[in-house]
């Protein structure tokens, strides 16, 4: 019979976070019984850091990061596109720094998990402290509100204050933890979370050749919809389907980089860092690139294996993406701290970002002012079509004039109206529309930040309104269906992409008048009119039914036969 061993399911070492002091306040320590410390926390204190750490993670980013989106800028290997998309998310990093626009319009599920020592006391409970610092970031800053209540199995309403939050709050025995409360917290996006994948495989897989090939057709199947580049995480095993899911989004945060790098009797989970190596490479070389083509579909790779019951293999895939919201925090009887995030992105930008970018490529993968084709969105549409077909997919774009904002519910209310009989809504005849809902308007500006969302939701409704003459021409994130091509070349339309991540900079730089014009009880979900001014944008699907994504879901990786077969 086997020796009984212990050691935690994921024994993460030494934590090499830098961290900044919040407040002193609402933390204090008493003697206990047989001479124990115990750390009391307020409820303000909880509320604090809360708060604190949600205006944090929707206006700053690691230092990591943004080091590694610079460091696309410098690459030769990187294409133009990569540097084009790397360029607008530094620009977008750093007026988000602002502390007013919002790093991106999906302000996202709040989700708190928390660790708490044995010899923690509070009054409790400590999710509605958590909540409430939830509540008040999300009322008292430009944020968006997301959370949809059931109010039976087919309505919903929106709260209004994006609550319910996500929070877990669980025991740390761990030696050394008695006196500590420990904390991560994020912001998903809708975008991001749907990019999250169980899949219920066998040991088949578990070879180095079949592996490969199993993980660039799982890579290759996420698009671009979540805005990369992504920090992807790869976990392998699992005790249950929940626990490798879990563990695949701790480990996009980088939460789980201390891990062991190799396996044990025990059990315990581990980082195969060679395994990441090789996944990172491929990634590079898939050619998805930052959304247009190019190396940079991810900015690393985390690899974690887990044990697993025998007829139980367990796969989970996350990713991370360039609004990488995560910050950790401790309260310890030290005070209350929150990880220290940069406040000055700018330094991360080139000294001259125009004129070294700009290169005279007649619009096609280039990366400065000059190279993109002009479109002027207030010609009438058959003029838009005509010139959008000189130009091949790829080609990046300036787009100025109006645009017509509408996004799921929007669109299955128009829907609703053509299948009663009734006309297209002539906005959809006259403009672009552009797949987007905008965060909160600050007060003086004309528009809050107003990225875009991902196309691939509005899919099953592009062949019924284009055969009623509207959304010829469609402006959002992400890779899109067949269908969405076959309509295109049928009815003469095209899908333009949009750089998933700088919603602060297009709000800031290229909004310039936003307005309801209908369903204004939608909230975000209503239909906007904006004007927008040298709006970026790429020709992804054209009117001949060319899709520049169309070949980056086909695997090249293949298991050769063995040798006399």
């Amino acid at each position: 019979m086997a020796d009984f061993l212990y050691e935690d399911l994921l024994p993460v070492g030494e934590d090499t976070t830098e961290y900044r002091l919040l407040t002193t306040e609402g933390v204090s320590t008493v003697e206990g019984p047989d001479g124990m410390t115990f750390l009391k926390v307020e409820p303000e204190a909880i509320r604090l850091l809360t708060e604190t750490a949600m205006h944090d993670i929707s206006h700053y980013l690691r230092s990591d990061h943004l080091a590694q989106v610079a460091k696309i800028l410098d690459d030769p290997e990187a294409s133009d596109n990569d540097k084009f998309v790397a360029l607008d998310l530094l620009k977008n990093a750093n007026i988000a720094a602002g502390g007013v626009l919002p790093m991106c319009q999906d302000t996202g599920t709040a989700i708190v998990k928390g660790e708490r020592g044995q010899h923690v006391l509070t009054p409790g409970p400590d999710e509605e402290a958590v909540a409430r610092g939830v509540y008040d970031a999300f009322t008292r800053l430009n944020l968006r509100y997301s959370q949809n209540a059931p109010i039976t199995m087919w309505d919903e309403k929106n709260t209004g204050t994006n609550l319910p939050a996500q929070i877990e709050i669980g025991a740390n025995t761990t030696p050394g933890s008695e006196n500590a409360y420990k904390f991560l917290f994020m912001a998903k996006g809708g975008g991001s979370a749907n990019k999250s994948f169980l899949y219920q495989e066998t040991k088949a897989i578990l070879n180095p050749d079949r592996m490969m090939q199993f993980i660039e057709e799982k890579i290759r199947s996420l698009g671009t919809a979540a805005c990369p580049p992504y920090h992807l995480a790869l976990v392998v095993g699992g005790t249950s389907a929940e626990f490798a899911l879990k563990t695949a989004k701790l480990a996009s945060a980088h939460y789980l980089d201390e891990l062991p790098r190799e396996g044990a009797i025990t059990g315990r989970g581990f980082r195969d860092v060679e395994l990441e190596e090789k996944v990172f490479e491929l990634t590079q070389k898939i050619g998805i690139g930052a959304q247009f083509g190019g190396k940079y579909f991810c900015h690393d790779v985390r690899v974690v294996r887990l044990p697993r019951h025998g007829a139980s293999l367990p796969v989970a895939l996350a990713v991370s993406c360039s609004a990488d919201r995560q910050a950790k925090a401790k309260i310890t009887p030290e005070g209350v701290f929150l990880e220290q995030l940069e406040f000055n992105p700018g330094q991360y930008l080139p000294a001259t970002t125009d004129a070294e970018l700009d290169a005279a490529t007649d619009g096609i993968s280039g990366t400065g002012k000059g190279a993109a084709v002009k479109i002027d969105l207030n010609k009438p549409m058959p003029e838009i079509l005509a010139e959008l077909s000189k130009h091949p997919v790829k080609t990046r774009l300036s787009l100025t004039g109006p645009l017509v904002v509408a996004r799921d519910i929007a669109h299955a209310k128009i829907k609703e109206r053509l299948d009663a009989g009734e006309e297209m809504p002539q906005y959809l005849k006259d403009h672009p529309v552009y797949y987007a809902g905008p965060a909160k308007t600050p007060e003086g500006m004309p528009s809050g930040s107003f990225g875009p969302t991902t196309a691939g939701r509005m899919d099953s409704y592009v062949e019924q309104f284009q055969a009623a003459g509207g959304s010829m021409v469609m402006l959002a994130k992400g890779n899109r269906s067949k269908q969405v091509t076959d309509a295109c070349a049928t009815h003469g339309g095209f899908y333009l992409g949009s750089i998933g991540g700088p919603a602060a900079r297009l709000a800031q730089d290229c909004i310039k008048h936003v307005e309801i014009i209908e369903y204004e009880e939608l909230g975000m979900e209503a239909v906007w009119k904006i004007e927008v001014e040298d709006f970026p944008a790429f020709i992804v699907v054209d009117d001949k039914g060319e899709d520049f994504f169309a070949h980056t879901g086909e695997v090249t990786l293949t298991i050769g036969k063995r040798p006399g077969l």
